[in-house]
């Protein structure tokens, strides 16, 4: 995936996370990897990119970042909670200093009237920062298209996040 569309946008955020002194940690469902495709991409990127985690099920949401399954009872793995607790359980397992979550329903299928095809929850969280950044998209186009655009708007939000911040 990490090919035309996400080179520059993913070197100005290398530039910026290394600047800043900063180590990326991703999390990721509907995009497979993709961020973390993306930004190593890039050469020269262990300086400033982490790990990333790819937390495809909700066990491994569990498992590996630490999201409570009541929050995914109650909201479902599509949701600003799950995304915050996936941004905030990425940074406790790693020594990453800040993190992008991303889940979401890329389809064809799986879309549901609350939950259609297209929507996208995202997380951004900073080490020493209490309550992640959240949001969520409603991207058009198939799988792929979804996935993409889901992989730029995860990266526009770390800078966003670094260029608020000190």
């Amino acid at each position: 995936m990490a090919e035309d569309p996400y080179v520059e946008l993913a070197a100005v955020l290398g530039r910026l996370l290394k600047a800043k002194g900063e180590k990326l940690v991703t999390a990721e469902s509907c995009t497979g990897g993709g961020v973390a495709e993306a930004v190593t991409a890039i050469a020269g990127s262990s300086e400033w990119f982490e790990r990333g985690f790819i937390t495809y099920s909700n066990e491994a949401k569990i498992e590996m970042l630490k999201v409570s399954p009541a929050t995914l009872m109650r909201h479902g793995a599509v949701s600003e909670d799950t995304a915050r607790e996936m941004a905030l359980g990425s940074l406790g397992a790693s020594p990453g200093t800040v993190s992008v979550s991303v889940t979401g329903v890329a389809g064809p299928g799986g879309g549901s009237v609350t939950k259609p095809v297209g929507m996208v929850c995202f997380a951004w969280a900073r080490s020493g920062e209490a309550m992640p950044r959240s949001e969520t998209r409603r991207f058009s186009g198939d799988r792929r298209s979804v996935r993409e655009q889901s992989v730029i708007r995860a990266m526009q939000g770390v800078i966003e996040l670094l260029d608020d911040g000190s």
